[in-house]
Formats: C-alpha cells, structure tokens, sequence
C-alpha cells in the first residue's frame, strides 16, 4: 500500500526529530516527593543539555499599576547564540504582583521556594501550531513570576497558553515547593487554532508524585493514565480528551493513556530515553530489577530504596552508566583513558546500516550548559526554605554550590559570559575548560577534580545547617537583615568557587601535558597507555621484524 502524505509527513518529522536530538533538545529531570526524601524535602533535579544561556540572573519582582504590560518572546533561552535573536510576539496584560525569580537558559527557582525543571519530548507534527505565541521558557518565566506554588504555578502556565497559544514542541516541566512536586506536560492545538477560534490554544496535563515516591523523564512524555475525577492529583485542560476524540486517536470508553496518545512515538535511537529512565530506577530502586532492554514505559512512580538526598541526585546527573555492561568509560569508543563523551554525529556521518541508531545517551553529557538540584523544605522562612545546588557546565566535572531563594544578587562572574569566545571572566568557561581538558587523559584527570568536588560539596553541606540556623533565627528579629546575610554568604561561595575552579583549571595544565604527568617534587612521570588498549590497536605490528 502506497503510504499517505500525512504517513510520509510524520516520517519526515520523526527523522528531523532524531537529528534536533542528536544536536540540542536534550535534557533529564528528577522529582522526588517529600517522604521519600532524608529530610523531609521537596526534590528536583535538572540538567540543561545543549547550547543554552548559562548565565544565572536575579530578576525582581515588584508591583505594577494597572495598564501595565508585559512582552512575550521567543527564542528566550538562547540568549548566547548569535543565530538565535530574541523574538517578539506580542505583550500581555501584566499582573499586579510579581515574584523575583532566578533564570539561565530556563528558569530554575522563584522567591516563594518553587523549583522548576524541564525536558523536551516533541510529540506530534498535528499538534504543532505556528500562531501560538508561547514557548516553554516564557511560560516558565510567566508561571514563577506569578505563582507561589507548584499548583498556582501551573494555573498561570495553563491559561496563559490556553488564551495565547502555545507554539512550542512538546514539553515538561517538573515543578516542586514546600510541600508536594508535579510534572507537568504540554503540547500545541494544532495546526487550525487561531487566537480568534473560541478554542484553548494548547493541551496539556499535570500529575502530582505521590509523597513517598520519586519519578523521572527524559525527552519522551511520560504522564500516563489520567484520572478525570480525581482532581486532587491530575490537572489537565479542557481539550484534552476532546482533540484526542476529534483525531481518532481516543475512544470514550478507553483508558486515556496521555503518553501514549500525544506522543506514541517519541524522538531519537529506540533506547535515546530508556537507557536514562532505567539508569535512573536502577540507581534509586535497585531491588525493582526493571528490564534493561525494555523499550517500552517504565511505571513514571517508584519508590526508593533508601531515603534520597541532593547528594544521591549530584551522583545521578553525574552518570555515566558505570559498572553497567554500558558503562561509557569502557570499550573501544571511550578510548585508551576511558572517556565517556561521546560527541554528536551527523547523520551522514553514521554507518548505512546505522543511520537511526545513536551512542548511548547517558543522564550526563558533554554539551550540558548547566545542572541543577533543587532542595525545598517547609520548616525554614521563605529566603531559605529554596536552595538550588547549581552547577555550570556538564555534570560529572561541575561543582555544585548553594544558590538560595532568598538571594538578591550573584557574582558578575556568573551571570556574564560569550559562549564564542573563551572569556576568564565568565565562571562557565572556568568549568568548560576544565571539562575539555579532562579529556586529554581522562581517568587521570577526573580523580584531582573529583577530589575538588568532594572537598567543597563536603564543605559546603557541613555548614548548611549551621548557616541556615544563624540566618532563620535573625529573620524572626529582622526578614531584610537575614536575606542580606543569605546574600552575602551565597555570593562568598560562588566567589569562592570561581577562583578555586580557575585555579583547579591551571593546575591541571601544568601537572598533565605531553601524555607525562608533573609531581609536586617536579618529576615527570611517563602515563603511557594502557596495555589491553595496546594490544586491542596492534602495537608493534608496523615493526617488519618484531622485537622479543
């Protein structure tokens, strides 16, 4: 049977799909709920994976008069690419309060303690509309800007795309505060919604993760059944089921499996998000023994082993499938120094046979502009009930230090930054060179700055309840004196940080070059490789008389 235009249309979506996944539209999110964390906290994790702004800003918020507007743009989250200017669509009326909130290329935390992460999963090319004005950052910027919890948060996000149009690709986000964490996921109207229509101009969901479990996504949608009466634990719009009726993709009667209706065949390699999914409940609930070559869902809910902690979610944006028959520092392909980064290909670069496969994709990864784990617990005042553990560059070679909600102001060092031309004031180029430097002898060089990691990460979470306690019982005499002091001690970390990691950065270029490596006693000593690499690459096969 000759295939129909709309069956060739989707081919050629899912193939331009696989291709914008292989370059950018990556990332992985983690929620936990607050029993099933060590100390009572609200959860999430974040990596940012692609070439977006990685420059963390402090936005005020404030009071507005009445008549006040706002813009909506586009192309908000690649504020340091050149190709990628900032758009504007149009303004909106503006509310008459506004939250302070904390943005990179993607907002990440708002003064009233709301975390918020994100993932792409593309969805259907019926789903895509081109009148729609929002993108996902605008709407996340909009959502913490106007919303004190992760339900009013979602309330904003949804009317606000219901009334202007949602234009984005399929998209979630994880969004948590004091007390409970969602994941939330939308898609566009279609290709007929006009602003003029009467119609909602998006459709999405939002479940709430029970309090004793945790759950994940990466780059595929993963809401599953939707309990229309169970308003208590399912937010949705209210087209969600109808377009699905009008499309022929839902009958009254069935389950309504969102996943499954609005993204049945999501981008990239068959294992692009599983591997993920699975390393993720492998890590956090080894006893469930979820299949490792099941392509299909995993159940999104799970409950963990043992308590979890931010520290358990550092480790897991920081994996690279070790000590798995996976395991990226291993074989071949991570070469002689056991190298997990594995760059992008294009597809004509791939094998014939190989064109829809991939390299494993792990939760870390190279080209990540930024992480973090957002911790949030209700027995603290509002400027330290929040703190996002943020970290630029990618994971494994990142430092991860405490950013809490209650601060006014970063370090220039962090909010500034070319991503074309390599800049010692910009902190992101301090982690980005550190990073590609690793890879001259990889398994060396990761030990000194896994060292460096535990020595502040260490530092910074022994002192964590020491500090909190000083500025939570000043914010009970004087709330405008401790949010000073919460300032003032996030900005002397990160100052701390940035020079430790310049001065990591040198050090690491004086001790590793030329394949020798420095001691401090100025002896060089030959690294050499190892032996089974040289046998796997035939060594001493050139010589015409082999040397015994």
């Amino acid at each position: 049977m000759k295939p129909s235009n709309k069956v060739l249309g989707s081919v050629l979506v899912v193939l331009c799909l696989m291709i914008a996944a292989e370059a950018w539209a990556d990332c992985t999110s983690v929620m936990v709920g607050k029993k099933a964390t060590a100390d009572g906290s609200v959860l999430v994790s974040y990596t940012c994976d692609g070439w977006y702004d990685h420059r963390l800003v402090v936005v005020p918020g404030g009071t507005h008069k009445p008549g006040e507007t706002v813009e909506v743009n586009q192309n908000v989250c690649y504020q340091t690419r050149p190709d990628r200017p900032l758009k504007k669509v149009g303004e909106i009326p503006q509310v008459e309060k506004t939250y302070t909130y904390f943005h990179v290329g993607y907002p990440i935390m708002n003064e009233k303690s709301v975390v918020m992460g994100e993932y792409t999963w593309g969805g259907r090319e019926e789903n895509e509309n081109a009148a729609g004005w929002f993108m996902i950052e605008s709407l996340q910027i909009l959502g913490l800007q106007r919303g004190a919890t992760a339900r009013e948060v979602i309330r904003v996000i949804g009317e606000l795309a219901e009334k202007y149009g949602y234009g984005d690709g399929g998209e979630a986000l994880t969004i948590g505060d004091k007390d409970e964490i969602w994941l939330f996921e939308i898609c566009g109207p279609g290709p007929l919604w006009t602003p003029e229509s009467g119609k909602p101009g998006a459709i999405w969901a939002a479940v709430r993760v029970p309090d004793d479990s945790y759950a994940m996504g990466s780059n595929r949608s993963r809401i599953a059944a939707i309990d229309f009466q169970d308003r208590e634990n399912f937010m949705y719009s209210s087209n969600v089921k109808t377009f699905a009726q009008e499309m022929g993709w839902w009958k009254e009667g069935e389950p309504f499996v969102f996943h499954k209706i609005y993204n049945p065949v999501p981008y990239g390699s068959p294992y692009y998000q599983q591997r993920r999914e699975w390393r993720a409940y492998n890590l956090l609930s080894p006893s469930v023994k979820l299949a490792e070559d099941s392509a299909e869902q995993y159940p999104l809910f799970q409950k963990p082993d043992k308590p979890l902690r931010p520290q358990d979610l550092m480790a897991l944006n920081r994996d690279v499938l070790q000590g798995t028959r996976f395991d990226m520092t291993k074989g071949p392909d991570a070469g002689p120094f056991g190298s997990p980064t594995r760059y992008a290909l294009t597809r004509d670069q791939k094998p014939e046979n190989r064109k829809l496969n991939d390299w494993n994709r792990t939760i870390n990864l190279f080209r990540c502009s930024y992480s973090f784990v957002g911790q949030v617990r209700a027995n603290l005042p509002e400027p330290l009930s929040a703190v996002a553990w943020f970290g630029e560059d990618q994971p494994i070679t990142t430092l991860y230090m405490p950013v809490y909600a209650g601060t006014k102001k970063v370090p220039e060092s962090y909010s500034t930054g070319d991503r074309t031309k390599f800049d010692m004031k910009s902190t992101w180029w301090a982690f980005n060179f550190v990073a590609n430097w690793a890879e001259l002898r990889f398994n060396a060089i990761i030990e000194d700055i896994r060292a460096e990691q535990r020595r502040l990460e260490e530092k910074f979470f022994a002192a964590q309840p020491e500090f909190e306690k000083k500025a939570a019982d000043l914010y009970k005499k004087d709330p405008k004196k401790a949010q000073e002091m919460v300032t003032q001690y996030v900005n002397d970390t990160m100052t701390e940080v940035d020079k430790d990691w310049w001065a990591l950065a040198w050090n690491l270029v004086g001790k590793y070059s030329d394949g020798y490596q420095m001691t401090p006693e100025g002896k060089q000593l030959t690294l050499g490789y190892p032996t089974d690499w040289l046998e796997r690459v035939g060594f001493g096969d050139n010589d015409a008389e082999p040397k015994k």
